[in-house]
């Protein structure tokens, strides 16, 4: 019987159709729900009274973005780039340091583009529920001041179920966002019948001549237009949940043409001559169906802020396991999904900072002035990283990688800079949660690294310690010990410290290192390696990959026949607690650093839970590290 990765039976992998139907509840969330702000923020940007010749242009650009952006760059070229089939800015990361190419500035790269996903995630609930409601001021006017308030109220239900899971509602996810691809497709076919000369918008030369014609005024529309590709990194960072082919059948085949055909029905609405003051959107929508598509609307978008929140929780455990976070409690809300877990940490400071930007924004309107700039960053780091890839992995030349990674890194960066005068207009509150995080990722690895260095300074060869406890006569007593140490060729610190203040050690002694590779998944059959280094001791090193949950008991049950002659029900762990100081001779951290770091590993998950160790056998030993 064939084992799967995660070391139990495999099963048949569901059809591609039946995955590309869950993606579209997961990936395209937020990029489905885009057409309810983006033609209005665009038209906001380039006034009140559009021409023919502009409308074509905006139409033209958002196509234009759509194709090159999403399905260019994400779906043929990142989406082949993957590391063992994980996708993402993180995996990529993580993709390059294991083949050698990852400099200092590959690893900033990635970490600034993850911290500015979290920015991203804080704004798009707020922005896609408030849109969303806002279309009762078309259907029922005097609902208008009930808006805000019923948003506020979502946004903390949403985030309050977070700790019960989303698996069994999650079945549903798919069906509700096909029917709203379906349903936004109609209404753009409805609304290009009015008008079917908008069409001509695929041609290109409208958009580049809107671009040429206004001078820097249209360059600025670009920070609108940008919106209708947020949520495009999705398809690259859940690759891992559905794969590659289902990702691109959901894309290809509804998504897409879905997205399309709405922005032409809203743009064909408007060369007919509709009335922009309210949102375009809803006006594609004959008045007798406009009250269920705002209740369709409003759970496309619960929806969309669900992936944006589990996907946030996906990303932390990554980082948690690359040593880029500190240890977080991690929930596994779903026992037959590994992608269904809750952080509280996470969803509650998340939920804090939504609801707050829905309380301070007010509107969709004013929400969009700070949405954008955090993810053409993170894409202008992505295409970097690219590069890099291209080169390396790819081995294409220098013109090859240039042409293309250059062409996507000029349209991240126009993106990038259009949207750079939304910093002062709220644009720098995604910035601003993107620096705190990314200056926590530096400060808790670098504190680790330094850490690390301090205790393995003071350790001692294991021949010399089993001949000092020969010539002490400190006692081999009845009984199993496992020691958790980061040090793989001496003795582990906690040991030493151990038989130093109790004068004796177990008959049977494991030390036990957890290495976190940089890949997603570690066969099973890989997973620990033992060796015997003395007399009733033994060294272990167990590998798991960033996507995995090392569980210490369920590992050890795989040392039974290796000769360990363990007793597991007898087994004692002993764990090492560092009480970070400062260096004596003023060298190390800085103080900043060290006492943040410090503060992180007093607050972080305790290694017993982290580890699911059972806690009526752990023994903790604590020691000052000076760093």
């Amino acid at each position: 019987m064939a084992l799967a990765a995660n070391g139990v039976a495999a099963q048949k992998s569901p059809p591609g159709i039946i995955l590309a139907g869950g993606a579209l509840g997961v990936v395209f969330g937020d990029i489905g729900t885009s057409p309810l702000y983006t033609l209005k923020t665009v038209l906001l940007l380039s006034g009140n009274n559009p021409t023919p010749a502009v409308i074509l242009g905006l139409l033209s650009l958002i196509i234009w973005t759509l194709i090159l952006v999403t399905s260019v760059k994400y779906a043929v070229f990142a989406m082949r780039i993957d590391n063992n089939g994980e996708g993402g800015i993180m995996a990529l990361m993580s993709l390059l340091v294991r083949k050698g190419k990852g400099n200092k500035w590959v690893i900033f790269s990635a970490l600034l583009g993850a911290a500015l996903i979290y920015g991203d995630g804080a704004i798009t609930p707020a922005i896609s529920v408030l849109s969303a409601l806002e279309g009762l001021n078309i259907v029922l006017p005097a609902a208008h001041p009930y808006i805000l308030p019923a948003t506020v109220i979502i946004l903390v239900a949403l985030f309050a179920i977070q700790p019960f899971g989303t698996a069994k509602i999650g079945k549903v996810f798919g069906p509700i966002m096909a029917l709203w691809f379906f349903a936004i497709a109609a209404l753009g076919i409805w609304g290009v019948i009015q008008h079917p000369a908008v069409l001509l918008a695929i041609n290109p030369y409208y958009g580049i001549n809107f671009l040429f014609s206004n001078g820097f005024a249209s360059f600025l529309v670009l920070g609108g237009v940008f919106l209708c590709v947020t949520g495009a990194e999705a398809l690259y960072a859940d690759m891992g949940h559905f794969g590659k082919k289902p990702i691109w059948m959901a894309w290809f085949g509804l998504v897409f043409p879905s997205l399309l055909l709405n922005y032409a029905g809203q743009s064909a609405l408007i060369l007919a001559g509709a009335d922009i003051t309210h949102n375009v959107f809803f006006r594609l929508c004959p008045p007798i169906m406009q009250i269920p598509l705002v209740i369709l609307a409003t759970l496309a978008t619960i929806i969309a802020s669900q992936a944006i929140i589990t996907g946030a929780f996906s990303m932390t455990r990554q980082a948690i396991q690359l040593g880029w976070l500190p240890r977080l409690r991690i929930k596994q809300t779903a026992a037959e999904s590994y992608g269904q877990i809750y952080i509280g940490t996470i969803n509650w400071l998340l939920m804090i900072v939504t609801v707050c930007l829905a309380v301070f924004f007010k509107s969709s309107e004013n929400l969009a002035a700070a949405y954008g700039i955090a993810v053409s960053l993170t894409m202008l780091m992505t295409s970097g990283l690219l590069f890099v890839a291209m080169r390396k992995i790819w081995r294409w030349n220098l013109l090859a990688s240039a042409l293309v990674a250059g062409g996507f890194l000029v349209i991240d960066a126009s993106f990038l800079i259009a949207n750079l005068i939304k910093v002062l207009e709220g644009g720098y509150i995604p910035l601003l949660l993107a620096a705190v995080v990314c200056t926590v990722m530096l400060v808790w690895h670098r504190g680790v690294k330094a850490t690390s260095q301090a205790i393995s300074e003071k350790v001692m060869g294991i021949d010399e310690f089993f001949t000092k406890i020969r010539e002490k006569n400190i006692p081999r007593v009845p009984g199993s010990a496992v020691f958790l140490t980061r040090t793989q060729n001496d003795i582990p610190p906690v040991m030493r410290w151990h038989v130093a203040r109790n004068r004796a050690l177990q008959q049977k002694v494991l030390s036990l290192t957890i290495n976190i590779l940089n890949v997603p998944r570690v066969d099973p059959a890989e997973r620990l390696v033992i060796t015997e280094q003395a007399a009733d001791y033994w060294r272990g090193v167990a590998q798991y990959g960033f996507m995995e949950r090392p569980h210490i008991p369920e590992l050890l049950q795989s040392i039974v026949g290796m000769n360990c002659q363990f007793q597991l029900d007898d087994v004692t762990y002993y764990l090492g607690h560092e009480t970070i100081v400062g260096r004596e001779d003023g060298y190390g951290l800085a103080s900043w650093q060290r006492s943040s770091f410090a503060f992180m590993v007093r607050n972080c998950t305790h290694v017993t839970n982290y580890y699911h160790l059972p806690s009526d056998q752990v023994v903790e030993i604590s020691r000052r590290v000076a760093i």
